[in-house]
């Protein structure tokens, strides 16, 4: 399909700079698989979920990976969004770093509490590989007393920007149900989750299980080509254990739907479908899921609002329909909603017959 097909105009100014506090009182736009749209808050979840609804949810936990140097005197940031390598006492990361050009191999970045690290090459995309003489925990450790999160492009954060600031992003930007160290982008349809709301899903007898996948940095990439048949999509890690898996299964064997919480836990519950029904999954996954898709496991999607032209609507666009999103999305411009990793969220619904 042609990427133009999924563009859409979005005002800057409705792009959020801040979450909702608190988190449960972001806008939730409630998009049927028949009918007129709906104005709720994600404090309705409870009243619109049904009790034979089951939340799929990602406890994937971001790492603190943006961090702040020196080279000579230029000032560098980096953001490391993946790890290449992991030795006893040596770790790569490939990074995007500002000014990237004025890097080159063998130049040494200082950053703070005695870290530094090495430029050991460039990439043909401008980005950087950083060698860290520390092993795997020790850069962890280093990352979680100095490391800013890694918010996404779109979000402006400066070096200057507060403690407060960097401290509140900490938790803003770490959804309630993080536990496995390993993304450097948050999946952000649970940043409006709280334990309250939880409480309340849990009272009316819905229950949770948990996948995880690493959101890696590729989710913000661009997609450049015309077609989306040339696009290579980014991989990530993901897991689902056999026990989520049958339980998955079991559920939807006696008429229960799966209510996929963010995009991030729906391309791992299809990953782990794409032989039929769902099973026991760890590994690379880069599925691209575009209209056309035959979608095995979620019934329901909570997101939020995505980018024009990004893989990410054209996900939700494969699981509502193109025209309904689209319509969806200006109803969500001209009512004002707020975009991307802090901003309101959708309720998606497949048509039972699709189901």
């Amino acid at each position: 399909m042609r990427v133009d097909l999924f563009d859409f105009d979005l005002p800057p100014a409705l792009i959020a700079q801040h979450p909702a506090d608190p988190r449960d009182s972001s806008r939730l736009l409630h998009v049927p698989g028949d009918g007129a749209v709906q104005d709720r808050s994600v404090r309705d979840l409870p009243e619109i979920l049904d009790d034979g609804d089951l939340l799929v949810v990602n406890d994937t936990k971001v790492i603190p990976t943006r961090l702040y140097g020196h080279r000579g005197e230029v000032r560098i940031e980096a953001t490391l969004i993946e790890e290449s390598s992991a030795e006893e006492n040596r770790s790569l990361w490939t990074a995007f770093a500002k000014p990237g050009k004025r890097l080159r191999p063998d130049d040494i970045v200082t950053f703070a509490d005695g870290l530094s690290a090495l430029v050991h090459s460039k990439l043909d995309d401008g980005r950087v590989v950083l060698e860290f003489p520390l092993g795997r925990l020790a850069l962890r450790q280093k990352l979680w007393r100095i490391g800013r999160m890694p918010l996404p492009p779109y979000i402006k954060r400066s070096a200057e920007a507060d403690d407060a600031q960097s401290v509140a992003d900490r938790d803003s930007y770490q959804t309630v149900f993080a536990e496995k160290e390993g993304a450097v982008a948050a999946p952000t349809a649970s940043l409006h989750f709280t334990p309250a709301l939880l409480d309340r899903i849990a009272e009316k007898g819905i229950q949770a299980a948990r996948i995880t996948l690493h959101v890696g940095a590729g989710t913000f990439l661009p997609v450049k080509s015309d077609d989306t048949k040339d696009h290579v999509m980014h991989s990530e890690w993901a897991y689902v254990s056999e026990e989520t898996a049958t339980r998955i299964t079991n559920h939807k064997k006696q008429g229960g739907r799966i209510v996929a919480v963010g995009t991030t836990a729906l391309r791992t519950l299809e990953s782990a479908a794409r032989e039929g029904s769902i099973a026991a999954y760890e590994g690379e996954t880069d599925l691209f899921i575009t209209p056309g898709f035959e979608f095995r496991v979620a019934d329901r999607l909570i997101t939020n609002f995505h980018l024009p032209k990004s893989t990410l609507f054209m996900l939700v666009s494969a699981f509502s329909g193109l025209e309904v999103m689209k319509s969806a999305y200006a109803h969500a411009v001209a009512q004002q909603y707020r975009f991307f990793s802090y901003g309101d969220a959708c309720l998606l619904e497949r048509p039972r017959g699709n189901a």
